[in-house]
């Protein structure tokens, strides 16, 4: 199977779809919209936005990504990633801002996966996204802090920024509700204690329906959701301006990103579970699609989501079929239970999200590379971490990937470097005699390493003495040239003509001998100057001063 073709895996599965297939797929699906529904509400609302958003963006973009997708099993929907990053830009440029800024992502996504760079995200280092991911993770227990313990804040509160939730936090303490921390607590500990008991049954749905009973029966003062609306999703197209483009093009750029990330790693996850390899650049585009599609019929950004992918294949799921069947089953919830939807508890909702922070946080990842990683390693990642909770996700990637990038330059330049062969005389020396007998007129240098422009101030290194005629470099270590190693290799080669020494290479590989081709570098020491052999080039060397 082509992993990189541009074909939607549904078609590919329904080649060989059968009817036993059809009847998984379907209970698959109707399990993963059970576990789906509370989810997308609590998701939606950690995003500042209504539940009813969230629950459009799990049908709309859900269907259109499991339709398109690159991958058998991906589940898609609101996630926890996108939760602090929707917030911010509803705050700032309100719900068509929001939507404005998805679609642009969008776009983006479709470009990225018809110019194939579903492979580029492996680029993205290891220690940034466990970073990211646990910085998150803590945005979003901080922000549910105040639903659990039912504080209330007065008009004009500033929340947005984490910090500026942890300060309303201490200042409004002083209106904890007793009642709502008491829900908020036998939902947590029904969220704990249900996959002990049976991972078949949602932990999330059994909270919810045990939080609504507690509050209508019991006359506990607690906020609930509130009334909202079952209608089905319409689509609306917000007003859009050159201005408003331009201010959502970074926002945009940014959940481009952060989805083509959290879908692609969604993916590789599902693969290594059930044994098949996805379509990456077919995965983005449908990541793009689904996402247009859920801006433009009132939902948010929209991702493949691990838990849920993880549910659908343990259920049997293994076409993009239960994907979809998933998204009907919650148009039929959204028109049947939304009347109900709205007694749901807000302490419920936090202790719910608790534990989907929890779930992606990978402390013990996390911990572990602090343990083990080198020392560069854990900055990244540390500093990632700090930023993404102090600032944004926007300034912990930009961060994280330059100091990353940075830390890689000079890990690689500490690997590069040039060493001269020790000269000896086997009359007076007889420690000597493994190593080759040279010409005093020659000197041979061995150059390793990728050279780059991170490295190639050790090409000046070299020298030579009064009596040389020839320089032999042996570059069989060089894996690489760039063109800032290529003109510290023309100045050591002007320097030489100078003085009437000739430049012998050795050894000369693929791409760095490619590289001299093109600058005309071969042409100008001469093609005889280059040896495919050591032993050859210093009987070349030997010729020449002769």
């Amino acid at each position: 199977m082509n992993k990189d073709k541009l074909k939607p895996m549904l078609f590919s599965t329904l080649k060989s779809y059968t009817l036993k297939q059809f009847g998984t797929d379907v209970l698959s699906g109707i399990i993963v919209a059970i576990i789906a529904l509370p989810l997308s509400i609590a998701l939606a609302l950690a995003s500042g936005v209504g539940p009813t958003e969230g629950i459009f963006t799990a049908i709309v973009a859900g269907f259109i990504i499991s339709f398109l997708g690159g991958s058998r099993v991906q589940i898609a929907g609101p996630t926890a990633a996108f939760a602090t990053i929707v917030a911010g830009i509803i705050a700032k440029s309100g719900m068509d801002g929001m939507i404005i800024a998805t679609v642009i992502a969008g776009i983006i996504l479709i470009i990225m996966g018809l110019f194939r760079m579903g492979s580029l995200i492996k680029f993205i280092p290891y220690t940034i996204t466990t970073g990211f991911t646990a910085g998150i993770a803590v945005t979003i227990v901080i922000g549910q802090f105040k639903d659990f313990f039912g504080l209330s804040y007065p008009a004009g509160t500033a929340t947005i920024e984490t910090l500026d939730k942890l300060k309303a936090l201490v200042h409004n303490f002083g209106t904890f509700n007793p009642y709502a921390f008491l829900v908020g607590a036998i939902s947590l500990a029904i969220l704990i204690i249900m996959p002990k008991i049976s991972e078949k049954i949602p932990g999330s749905l059994v909270a919810v329906i045990a939080g609504v009973l507690i509050v209508k029966f019991s006359g506990m003062n607690v906020n609930t959701i509130g009334t909202l609306n079952s209608a089905l999703p319409t689509l609306h197209i917000p007003e859009v301006s050159f201005k408003a483009i331009r201010s959502a093009l970074p926002d945009g750029f940014t959940i481009a990103v952060l989805a083509a990330i959290e879908s692609l790693l969604s993916c590789v996850v599902a693969d290594s579970m059930i044994n098949s390899h996805h379509r990456s650049n077919m995965e983005l585009i449908a990541q793009g699609c689904g996402n247009i599609g859920s801006a433009l019929f009132g939902g948010i950004p929209a991702t493949g989501a691990i838990a849920r992918t993880a549910a659908n294949i343990k259920n049997g799921g293994r076409t993009p079929v239960a994907g979809m069947v998933h998204s009907l089953v919650l148009v039929l919830l959204l028109v049947v239970l939304m009347p109900y939807a709205a007694l749901i508890p807000m302490p419920t909702i936090a202790a719910i999200l608790f534990i989907v922070a929890y779930n992606m946080c990978q402390w013990r990842t996390f911990v572990h590379l602090c343990k083990t990683a080198p020392k560069s390693d854990v900055l990244v990642l540390t500093i990632t971490f700090v930023l993404t909770v102090i600032f944004d996700l926007v300034i912990a990637i930009e961060v994280g990937m330059l100091l990353a990038m940075l830390l890689f330059l000079k890990r690689m330049s500490e690997e590069s470097g040039v060493v001269g062969w020790k000269y000896y005389d086997p009359d007076e020396d007889p420690d000597g005699m493994n190593l080759k007998p040279l010409p005093p007129q020659v000197r041979v240098y061995e150059i390793y390493g990728p050279m780059f422009f991170g490295s190639s101030s050790q090409i000046d290194t070299m020298n030579y003495r009064d009596e040389t005629r020839v320089i032999i470099i042996r570059m069989r270590g060089v894996p690489a040239l760039d063109a800032t190693a290529m003109h510290s290799l023309e100045n050591f080669y002007d320097r030489c003509h100078e003085h009437g020494i000739t430049l012998v290479f050795s050894h000369v590989n693929e791409q760095p001998l490619n590289t001299m081709k093109k600058d005309g570098f071969v042409e100008k020491v001469g093609e005889d100057n280059f040896r495919p052999h050591i032993d050859d080039a210093i009987e070349w060397a030997e010729s020449l001063i002769k």
